[in-house]
C-alpha cells in the first residue's frame, strides 16, 4: 500500500467512526447518512484512491472538473457523482447525465432551466434546493422565506424531482453559530414536508462541522480536506 493510499484510507476510517459516533448522539444509525467526497482538490488519481477505500459517492463543485473526472474513472463501476457547487445553466446539458443527484439548484430560474434540459434529455433529475440559510451575501441560494411558496409550485417541474434541501453555516461563529444554522435549516426542511412529502434529505455540514450537522439532523454531509489531509 503506497503512502498516499494508506493515508486516505486511514483518513475515511476515521470520518466514518466521526459520522457513527455523531449519528449515534443523534439517535440514529451510521447508515442514516450518506458520505459525498468532495473532490474539489483532489486529482483523478486521488479520487481513484477514495474510491477504493470505500467512497462511492462522489461530489464536485465545478462542472469542468467534473466532467473531466467522470471520463477518467469511467472504468470504475458503482459510483454516483454529486454536483454540489454552483451551475451556469448552459452547463446542465453536459452535466445533468452524469449525476444522480443535483445539489445546488439555487434560483428559479436555474429549476426551470433543470427541468426544460432533463425533459429535452428525456430523464427525470433529482434535486435539492440551496437554502442560504446564514444570509451570508457571499454565498447563493434561496431565501428561506421564500421556500414555502417556491415548494408549493414544484407541480410545474415535471422532470425534476426535489428531494431535499442543502445549505452551509456562516462562515463565522464557529460551530455554535454552524449548530444554530443547522438546527434553522432542519426545522425548514421539517415545515417543508407539509406540502412535499419528497423533501426528506437534508444536506448539511462539511469537514469541519459534519459531526454538529449530523446532531442537528443531517442526512448527507459533504466532507473534502478530512479525506485528505
Amino acid at each position: 500500500m503506497s503512502t498516499a493510499q494508506e493515508r486516505i484510507a486511514n483518513n475515511v476510517t476515521v470520518v466514518r467512526q466521526q459520522i457513527a459516533d455523531a449519528a449515534n448522539r443523534s439517535g440514529r444509525t451510521e447508515d442514516s447518512v450518506t458520505l459525498v467526497a468532495v473532490t474539489k482538490y483532489a486529482d483523478a488519481a486521488e479520487t481513484r484512491l477514495l474510491v477504493e477505500a470505500g467512497c462511492l459517492v462522489l461530489g464536485e463543485s465545478r462542472p469542468q472538473l467534473l466532467w473531466q473526472k467522470a471520463q477518467e474513472l469511467a472504468d470504475l463501476e458503482n459510483i454516483e457523482w454529486h454536483q454540489i457547487g454552483h451551475m451556469q445553466r448552459n452547463k446542465l446539458a453536459r452535466t445533468l447525465p452524469i449525476i444522480s443527484l443535483f445539489q445546488s439548484v439555487d434560483s428559479e430560474r436555474l429549476l426551470q432551466a433543470t427541468d426544460e434540459v432533463s425533459a429535452k434529455l428525456n430523464r427525470a433529475t433529482d434535486v435539492l434546493l440551496e437554502v442560504n440559510i446564514s444570509g451570508d451575501s457571499t454565498k447563493h441560494g434561496f431565501a428561506p422565506s421564500d421556500m414555502s411558496s417556491i415548494v408549493q409550485r414544484l407541480d410545474l417541474y415535471s422532470h425534476i424531482s426535489v428531494r431535499g434541501i442543502m445549505g452551509m453555516a456562516s462562515l463565522l461563529g464557529g460551530k455554535e453559530q454552524a449548530r444554530r444554522d443547522f438546527a434553522a435549516l432542519r426545522d425548514l426542511r421539517d415545515s417543508l414536508l407539509n406540502y412535499s412529502e419528497t423533501i426528506r434529505e437534508l444536506s448539511m455540514g462539511m469537514s469541519g462541522d459534519f459531526d454538529v450537522a449530523i446532531e442537528e439532523g443531517a442526512t448527507i454531509v459533504r466532507v473534502g480536506s478530512a479525506l485528505f489531509e
